[in-house]
């Protein structure tokens, strides 16, 4: 439950009582995200700042409701791919896959799909594609074929592949963190209809467009001709990043037993990365690396999810969200099952709308202070799974629910492709609601 004034600085300037005055700035926060007036870095700080001089809360307290386990693992995870993409062995998934279906387009768009699902929850949504995106345009030039469908199918094999695990998309990471949930624990309970809803995707898609494609036999000989080899550009880094990245997957997966959390272990890994690519080089050359490797790192949305932080808990210590998540539970007549669907729905249609991490950072302290109606912390697990399928799924109703979405918008406009808003909303939306249909039917059958 949340601790009412004990975070204080002392009450808001003016005399204004600080729960208004927070959830006041609270609701500015979202309303300048939302419309992109000021980067979202700038507004969280700013707003950040603006509690602590207001006397919400104390600069002693706002640091201690930074979640430094979600910051590590993000920082980490970043820089181990910000290294290893150097080596190459992203685009030469990427080829061999194509290489793989004879360039066919639609066993071609399935096996794009696969990849970027299966990067998405091993390393992040963003990352890959960021990867794989290039690659995407680059084989559907050589074969002639429009992009749309095959970015269509990435935006969502990335957020239902990084909906999978721990470490897949910034709200799971937020969720473990809060919940103290584990790696094993994201990929047992929402595993199995991830990849349900994966191959339900596959149904419309080829519906839509699988029947159509068609590439002559001349192109798809000039994709055949790729050396796939080619694309790694530096082998000894590849078998570096190979065996970084499986000691991390390892880490994930025994961290509950070994005692380390994931923070400790991505940084731990990225850290060994950078060892082993800097041991053969001279002082010069490693300075100019390593600047290089922290080049890669988002470092706007780790500001963003500190000022995101501090937000959020000054919100908490006036008491706001405990009175929220009360009236939920009240509206639900204290009905686990309804809470459940509830947040499933909602944070799908939110997600779809807004960014879907801030809107995690605001629901996690509000389930968190339904533990004593609900009987416990260990009741609220299918809360934290229906708030994690909600948040990432819901990232595909609409160009702007996820930062991925905007990515791979970025590299189609660039490519004379571009990716229309209503265009993109009118058939993702409801492909969404049925991936959120289907999980709802999952959380009924399995937890309530």
């Amino acid at each position: 439950m949340s601790v009412l004034h004990d975070t204080a600085a002392g009450g808001a300037i003016f005399g204004i009582d600080p729960m208004v005055y927070a959830v006041s700035l609270f609701a500015l926060t979202y309303f300048l995200i939302v419309t992109e007036w000021l980067n979202r870095a700038i507004v969280a700080l700013a707003v950040a700042c603006l509690m602590i001089l207001g006397g919400v809360i104390t600069q002693q307290a706002a640091f201690e409701g930074v979640d430094f386990n979600t910051l590590g693992l993000l920082t980490g995870m970043m820089l181990i791919v910000g290294v290893s993409k150097n080596s190459g062995m992203f685009q030469y998934v990427a080829i061999w896959g194509a290489k793989r279906v004879r360039a066919r387009p639609w066993p071609l768009l399935v096996m794009l799909a696969c990849v970027t699902a299966a990067f998405s929850a091993f390393l992040d949504n963003v990352t890959t594609v960021l990867l794989i995106a290039p690659v995407t345009l680059l084989i559907t030039d050589e074969l002639r074929l429009n992009p749309y469908p095959y970015l269509f199918a990435e935006i969502f094999a990335s957020n239902i592949g990084g909906a999978a695990t721990l470490i897949g998309d910034p709200p799971n990471i937020m969720i473990g963190s809060a919940a103290g949930l584990s790696f094993n624990q994201f990929l047992l309970n929402l595993g199995p209809i991830i990849a349900l809803i994966f191959a339900l995707l596959l149904v419309p898609l080829y519906l839509i467009w699988g029947r159509k494609l068609h590439a002559e036999q001349k192109y798809r000989d000039r994709v055949m001709a790729y050396d796939e080899r080619g694309s790694i550009t530096d082998p000894r880094l590849l078998k570096q990043s190979l065996f970084v990245l499986a000691l991390v997957m390892t880490g994930f997966v025994f961290a509950h037993h070994i005692g380390l959390e994931p923070a400790t272990i991505a940084v731990s890994g990225a850290a060994l990365l950078l060892v082993l690519d800097n041991l053969p080089r001279s002082p010069e050359a490693q300075s100019k690396a390593v600047g290089k490797a922290f080049n890669e790192v988002e470092w706007t949305t780790l500001f963003f999810f500190i000022g995101l932080f501090i937000i959020v808990h000054a919100v908490e210590t006036t008491g706001a969200l405990e009175k929220l998540a009360g009236a939920i539970v009240e509206l639900t007549a204290g009905d686990r099952t309804v809470t459940a669907l509830a947040i499933i729905w909602i944070s799908a249609i939110a997600s779809s709308i807004i960014d879907n991490i801030p809107f995690v950072a605001t629901m996690i302290p509000m389930i968190e202070d339904m533990a004593t109606a609900f009987g416990g912390t260990r009741q609220l697990e299918p809360l934290w799974w229906s708030l994690a399928l909600g948040s990432c799924l819901g990232g595909n109703g609409s160009l702007v629910g996820a930062s991925a979405n905007l990515i791979v918008a970025g590299f189609a406009e660039r490519a004379g492709q571009p990716i229309r808003f209503l265009p993109f909303m009118l058939m993702a939306f409801p492909l969404m609601l049925l991936s959120i249909l289907a999980s709802s039917i999952y959380l009924w059958l399995r937890y309530l």
